[in-house]
Order: C-alpha cells, then structure tokens, then sequence
C-alpha cells in the first residue's frame, strides 16, 4: 500500500485494509472508479469519476483492479 503524504501533512491512498487508515486521522473517502462487466462478460475500470478513461477489456476482474489501482497511483496519488 502506497501512502502519499503532501507538504500540509495530509495524506493519500488507495484504501486498502492492509494499515488501520484512521489512525491517521479524519479520513475521506471518495470513489475514484468503478469496476464493472460489459456486455461480454469482460471487466472495464471506469476511471471517470477522477476524469480519467476507461481501462480494458480485461478478461479477468482481478486484472481490471490491478490495472485501475496502477494507473490511480500513477496519475492520482
């Protein structure tokens, strides 16, 4: 889990169970994608809620996530 701490201390990440993020502090939380199947059965990351594009078709959801969170901590965080 990468954590992104800016000059005015406030801290970003893609949330994840991996650390008790609220020990941090007041958290939160927004919706930076949406994963979802197409009508084939394939996986696409809709990144637009952070004005970002639509990842995919991917086979496998798995790989949809992976793809979504690596290009949220690239471009995002």
């Amino acid at each position: 889990m990468e954590l992104v701490v800016d000059r005015s201390g406030v801290v970003r990440a893609v949330y994840a169970e991996a650390i008790d993020l609220a020990t941090l502090g007041r958290m939160t939380i927004a919706r930076a994608s949406h994963v979802e199947p197409d009508d084939a059965g394939r996986w696409l990351a809709d990144l637009g809620p952070v004005a970002g594009p639509v990842l995919g078709p991917f086979e496998r959801r798995s790989d949809a996530i992976e793809a979504e969170v690596a290009w949220i901590e690239e471009h995002r965080l």
